[in-house]
């Protein structure tokens, strides 16, 4: 049933533009397929009812009346003789449409059905065509040396694990799967506001118990909420620094894929060299830095006094930080190794932010913000991706950490996969899924998100997110439901009940809320944003120079500046340069560090400048954190400790 689901799965995963095609085919079919029912019904009824009529008019001629009766009679009986030669020329017209729209609708289904065999046969020889490609590397890359040891990646955790073997690709294609078999472990009904002011303490519930709590708490998460929509209305007015609104439009440059693309089926995405025709002019670091689109909800975040409240909008910044995606399929240009990136938005929105790439191989990058309005965000995000002919699969390793000054709360939570669809044929689109436990480690409560995967057979939105958040014990008291492109809304628990057993056998969770309401919202795109990279505000401000900053910033790195101004070929010729120039650096660390290992001494090759390997308290993890230092150097202007990245020498 796995696999069929998945080959009902890579059926419907063509471009957006297709499905909706299909979808609105089917529904003028099934439409017209009914107006043609009810014409037929008319049909039999008009000719009834004429017929009927003509009997009566007759039967009233062959009374015996007055003169002057059979006059009207008469009069009647000829505009009844019209009206049934102009039903007839209409049941003849409607008969020939019917005939018409009959034909013309088993030609559509032929076409549909000659359509959908022809993409099959097409995804079925590429795919044929990428596992050979496969095949004939792995064979390549074993053949020199088969006594190597299995490949190892280090996480962001700092634990070492065995990666999957390339010849997984049977474990990978399980990621897919039919959503329609896939049910929600809840289901979410009304409750009803006067008959819950009642409610007695043996009923479970967001109140604890007390009858009236539920309409102070969710008062409190109101006020919380439109305090924040205030305090962002009042930041508007505020006199802050004018940043760009555009950048030069995206150049229209052809390019072979697939002279590229067969020679990177099973690699890591981060050993091939791609040209800047497949990127976007900003860096990873800068996207990770994006994940701040939306502080506004750690700020009123911060303002809460209930542990569970502030959960939710955790939550809602965690999907947020996905809302930029849906449109970006362009990929960041890699980090080089020492490269820095910084966002001073303290006067505009009350916070700073440094990202730092710590490693190459595998690509990590580490990122610290700290809001003088009462949170620290950190997080050290490595990036493990597989191409596998058809799509391209992204998973981001490590742990997010977000703290809170007032309540001492520390959150942590991970990333979901990401995955790039149609990469050879058809128009690329990008897919989240997979599932977020954001834990609070001080009072135990958590938020269970499960970001629901695209399938074609799924009668629920796209891109669908829903959630749970329940305290230590594992009481449900908020519902999140939303998508990852759009918004989330929250729903207070008022009583829960056990279901009847789902289809699987598992037995389902009734959850009786209250009415949702708005926990966050995506912003517009600017205008002309579709020329423009799909930029959001904040992502077009990233790249725009400033005064100040380390000479390691992304801002200064020429071939991402070249793309940006739209000289696609010098750019290509600076990436190559620059990915030579750290190579040839990396050389000669290693061949420094030859020595001292082999006189037994253990040798760091490197370390990072403005973090530090360090063992969480709360979680365990070894991380890479904000060892400080960064801000101060840029008030003295004092960069002598940062290395060389970008120049020429």
């Amino acid at each position: 049933m796995e696999t069929q689901g998945h080959l009902y799965d890579d059926s419907g995963d063509e471009e957006s533009t297709s499905q909706s095609d299909k979808s609105e085919i089917h529904s003028t079919l099934k439409a017209l397929s009914s107006k043609l029912e009810d014409l037929s019904t008319c049909n039999d009824l008009i000719g009834k009812h004429g017929a009927a009529l003509q009997r009566s008019l007759s039967e009233l001629e062959s009374l015996k009346i007055p003169a002057e009766s059979g006059d009207k009679i008469k009069s009647v009986h000829e505009r009844a003789t019209l009206f049934r030669i102009t039903s007839n020329a209409m049941i003849n017209a409607c008969r020939d449409f019917l005939e018409l729209a009959e034909t013309h609708s088993r030609k559509w289904q032929r076409a549909l059905q000659y359509e959908r065999e022809q993409r099959i046969r097409l995804e079925e020889t590429i795919e044929q065509l990428a596992k050979q490609h496969n095949s004939l590397e792995r064979a390549c890359r074993q053949a020199p040396a088969l006594t190597n040891t299995p490949a190892v990646s280090s996480t962001a955790t700092g634990c070492v694990r065995p990666l999957k073997g390339e010849a997984s690709d049977e474990d990978e294609e399980t990621e897919y799967f039919d959503a329609m078999e896939d049910a929600p472990a809840f289901i979410t009904v009304a409750a009803d506001h006067k008959q819950h002011r009642h409610l007695g303490s043996n009923q479970s519930g967001a109140s604890g118990g007390q009858p009236n709590d539920w309409n102070l708490e969710d008062h409190v998460l109101d006020c919380q909420h439109q305090a924040g929509c205030n305090e962002s209305a009042g930041k508007e007015v505020m006199p802050r620094k004018k940043r760009r609104t555009r950048i030069p439009d995206k150049p229209n440059y052809s390019l072979n894929l697939w002279s590229i693309m067969k020679n990177c089926i099973g690699k890591e995405l981060s050993k091939i060299p791609m040209p800047v025709n497949f990127n976007e002019p900003i860096s990873m670091l800068q996207r990770l830095t994006e994940d701040l689109e939306y502080s506004e909800l750690l700020d009123r975040a911060a303002k809460c006094e209930s542990s569970l409240e502030q959960l939710c909008y955790v939550a809602a910044f965690t999907v947020s930080s996905y809302s930029t995606t849906v449109f970006r399929t362009g990929k960041p240009f890699n980090p080089l190794l020492g490269e820095t990136f910084e966002l001073d938005r303290l006067e505009e929105s009350g916070y700073r932010s440094l990202c730092e790439q710590v490693s190459h191989h595998p690509p990590a990058a580490a990122h610290h913000a700290e809001s003088k309005r009462g949170w620290t965000l950190r997080q050290e995000i490595a990036i493990a991706s597989k191409f596998r002919g058809k799509y391209l699969s992204i998973m981001p390793l490590g742990s997010i950490h977000c703290l809170f000054v007032n309540s001492g709360n520390h959150y942590t939570w991970k990333k979901v996969n990401t995955t790039v669809h149609n990469i050879i044929v058809g128009k690329l689109w990008i897919d989240q899924s997979g599932e977020i436990d954001i834990i609070n480690h001080k009072t135990g409560d958590k938020c269970h998100l499960k970001f629901a995967p695209y399938s074609y057979f799924s009668r629920d939105v796209a891109r669908k997110v829903t959630g749970v958040v329940t305290d230590s014990s594992g009481k449900a008291h908020f519902i999140l439901s939303g998508t990852w492109d759009e918004k989330m809304d929250y729903s207070r628990v008022m009583q829960s009940t056990r279901g009847e057993n789902g289809a699987e056998g598992r037995q389902k969770t009734v959850y009786q809320t209250l009415r949702a309401k708005d926990l966050w919202r995506r912003n517009p795109l600017p205008e002309n944003a579709e020329n423009m990279y799909y930029f959001s505000n904040l992502a077009l401000s990233l790249n725009e120079e400033e005064e100040g900053v380390a000479p390691t910033d992304s801002r200064l790195r020429p071939d991402q500046r070249m793309m940006e101004n739209g000289h696609w070929d010098e750019a290509n010729s600076e990436k190559q340069r620059l990915e030579e120039k750290q190579r040839a650096v990396r050389r000669k660390r290693e061949s420094e560090a030859v020595k001292p290992e082999e006189e037994g001494a253990h040798v760091d090759t490197y370390k990072a400048l403005w973090f530090e390997r360090k063992e969480d308290p709360v979680t365990g993890e070894v991380t890479n954190v904000y060892r400080g230092g960064y801000w101060e150097a840029k008030e003295k202007q004092d960069w002598s400790a940062c290395p060389d990245v970008f120049s020429a020498s």
